[in-house]
């Protein structure tokens, strides 16, 4: 029987790990003693391994000996990293015990901002103007070359934390100075205005084989920094949308170099339609993306990721969509420690999230004009049932 390990600094990837034990591999779970009390799929782990992680840090060279004394006395086949601050994790691991998977080049490509987007412009792949922030006189270059606004971004987070948006020379070098040693891990770009979008998929030999086109109702950037209700929602199937987006994504898979595994990317499309890339990821996308894919085409990403880790040969997995409907997911923190859902009725709503302090839906409906309609009665409704915002997170550990 062969073993896979899964990585996971939060709690997610049950699917996944229930999908691996039903191929017939042991599963391992390696994970953070936070997590202790988390609501794992016990059922489907042959073991569960808890590392010290004070601030959701992990001592990565305590890592290595601890998973290497492990694989003393058990093969490890597989690492699969669940979450996207996993990655760089994952593929030590890799290089480390040499397990077949991506290794830290090409992990860095999905990870580090600057990388990828360095990547991207050697394959020839729209996005907006950046630079690194190494050097002063590279800045003011850029500064001078590139109108603004800007938006400094951390390489390595996820999501929308530590962002700032700069309006002014002024303005960035105060972030810069604010930014001390920490400086040379954030790049600068020119920002785009824009409707955000997102395409999550499933990538054989570099190629995509399935994959869900949906637009964000609010910028993540908004939603995390101005205290939003979250919501996004599937494009028209066949739109002209769509075939860019699609277009666009296999791009980056190609240019970026995965050659099996899920994305979820990101792209900016501007007041003329053109699609610039903004970044991508090689895990599920978070949020419930992923359930709003599943419930829109009958495709679990987290389950075609492990079919793709397990397989023989991950060419012969191919996804099947099931259904296409017309999709939409929102969610906010909740001002209720259990926030009462059960007013929201409509046949259309098909799932609910339960997690204290959130209140959270996904709608799905044959008709596209029903589900934007839904969705705007019931973002209003979310602002004055449940809505409540926290100061945004500068790091993933004041998230934990």
């Amino acid at each position: 029987m062969k073993t896979i390990l899964c990585l996971s600094s939060y709690e997610k990837g049950a699917a996944f790990m229930r999908q691996a034990k039903q191929e017939g591999w042991r599963v391992l779970l390696l994970t953070g003693e936070s997590l202790r009390q988390a609501k794992w799929p016990y059922e489907a782990l042959d073991d569960i391994y808890f590392l010290p992680d004070p601030n959701k840090e992990w001592d990565l060279g305590n890592m290595v000996k601890a998973v290497s004394y492990l694989a003393r006395q058990t093969k490890i086949d597989r690492i699969a990293a669940l979450d996207d601050f996993d990655v760089e994790k994952g593929a030590l691991l890799r290089e480390h015990l040499r397990v077949p998977g991506m290794g830290e080049t090409t992990a860095r490509n999905f990870r580090d901002k600057l990388a990828m987007r360095g990547r991207a412009k050697d394959a020839g792949i729209k996005a907006p103007e950046f630079t690194g922030v190494f050097n002063d006189d590279e800045v003011n270059y850029f500064i001078e070359k590139v109108a603004g606004p800007w938006v400094l971004k951390p390489r390595f987070q996820a999501n929308a934390i530590g962002i700032k948006k700069c309006s002014t020379r002024e303005d960035v070098w105060r972030e810069l100075e604010a930014l001390g040693d920490s400086r040379s891990s954030f790049l600068l770009e020119r920002f785009v205005p824009g409707a955000i979008c997102h395409v999550d998929s499933a990538i054989v030999n570099e190629k995509v084989v399935f994959a869900c086109a949906s637009q964000y109702g609010t910028p993540p950037m908004e939603v995390f920094h101005g205290g939003r209700v979250f919501t996004t929602r599937t494009v028209m199937p066949g739109s002209e949308l769509e075939r860019k987006l699609f277009d666009a994504n296999q791009q980056i898979m190609k240019g970026l170099g995965l050659k099996f595994g899920v994305s979820h990317s990101e792209f900016i499309v501007d007041e003329k339609g053109e699609v610039f890339f903004l970044e991508t990821s090689a895990r599920v996308g978070g949020a419930h993306i992923s359930e709003l894919v599943e419930y829109s085409t009958g495709v679990n990403l987290w389950a075609v990721w492990a079919k793709l880790e397990c397989a023989e040969d991950p060419s012969k997995v191919k996804p099947k969509v099931v259904k296409r409907q017309h999709g939409a997911l929102l969610a906010t923190l909740a001002n209720q420690r259990h926030p009462d859902l059960s007013a929201y009725d409509d046949k259309e709503v098909v799932w609910k999230l339960d997690k204290p302090q959130h209140a959270g839906l996904i709608l799905v409906a044959p008709d596209f004009d029903r589900v934007t309609q839904l969705l705007e009665q019931y973002v209003e409704r979310f602002y004055k049932d449940f809505f409540a915002s926290v100061p945004a997170a500068e790091s993933a550990a004041q998230m934990a």
